[in-house]
């Protein structure tokens, strides 16, 4: 397994005015297992524990109790050992020096995790279409150019685990859609396993076959998208625009008729992919123009979940 938990649990103590002192549990008895060559996200609402967890995978933060284990090491006692099995990629933090050329960034990374790099990056730079900006310095990159730099940086040393945090926050629809599709060329070239932790929905979808939630620290699901979005009866949402003003889409099997807009030009169905299929749908909409889906809110999702389990 590269990641094994075991009741696996980290409390913090506040402290309050004068000597009160109050402990919160931001990860409660967490026991999970992801096989090598997995892609897992890890979801959840903000202050669920999961940036908490990650920590304690790679061993940043010590448990309170319970065990852990990543790459076969345990994470505190071999921290540095482990660092050569685990790639991170944080959306919102950069592991890139900012005033220096990008290249530069390469080779001290390189030099960090002891290892050559040349072949890898070349593959990397190819892949991740990085030479035309590798001259240039860090703090000069678009979001989308950096957020590639970023992946490269944490894939140099060929980890056994890549750990990605918000990869696609703030990217663009093409910049997103040319991420995903490396790290899934990534997967299946070489194996490598990823825990993704994401509020995008889409990102979850393209990228993952399994799906841990979390609220308050407490696991409240493992399985598969599809199991998720049944679990909690969730739905999509279809915008239809069409080509003129029509009276509401009513009756039209396994949807419901949620609204309108611009005067019944836009209209929005909520449709169960369990009951229909969106070319089922479409084949009952005349006149159809665009068309675009809403995804479920992880943050509902989840909130639905804990509230069925209680």
């Amino acid at each position: 397994m590269i990641i094994e938990t075991d009741s696996l649990t980290r409390t913090f103590v506040r402290r309050g005015k004068g000597l009160r002192r109050t402990t919160m549990t931001a990860v409660d008895n967490l026991t999970v297992s992801v096989a090598a060559g997995e892609a897992v996200g890890y979801i959840g609402a903000n202050g669920a524990g999961k940036s908490t967890t990650i920590k304690m995978l790679v061993g940043i933060l010590v448990p309170t109790s319970g065990s852990v284990r990543t790459c076969g090491l345990d994470p505190v006692r071999r921290r540095r050992e482990l660092a050569r099995h685990v790639g991170v990629v944080f959306g919102q933090r950069s592991q890139l020096w900012w005033d220096l050329p990008t290249r530069d960034s390469f080779k001290i990374l390189a030099a960090i995790h002891r290892v050559d790099g040349t072949h890898r990056l070349d593959e990397l730079v190819s892949e991740l279409e990085l030479g035309e900006f590798l001259d240039t310095p860090v703090r000069q990159l678009s979001l989308g150019q950096r957020m590639r730099a970023e992946v490269a940086a944490a894939l140099l040393h060929s980890p056994e685990l890549v750990i990605l945090d918000e990869p696609t926050i703030g990217l663009d629809v093409v910049s997103k859609q040319r991420l995903r599709q490396f790290l899934i060329a990534e997967r299946q070239q070489h194996g490598t396993t990823l825990l993704l932790t994401t509020h995008d929905m889409g990102d979850v979808e393209r990228l993952c076959d399994r799906v841990l939630v979390v609220d308050h620290g407490r696991l409240a699901y493992d399985g598969s998208l599809a199991g998720l979005a049944a679990s909690v009866e969730s739905h999509r949402v279809l915008v239809l625009d069409l080509d003129e003003a029509a009276a509401p889409l009513t009756g039209i099997p396994g949807t419901t008729y949620v609204g309108s807009e611009v005067s019944g030009a836009r209209q929005r169905l909520r449709f169960d992919p369990g009951q229909t299929t969106i070319a089922a749908v479409l084949a009952q909409v005349p006149g159809l123009r665009d068309l675009s889906i809403e995804e479920p809110d992880i943050e509902d999702v989840v909130r639905r979940i804990y509230s069925a389990q209680r």
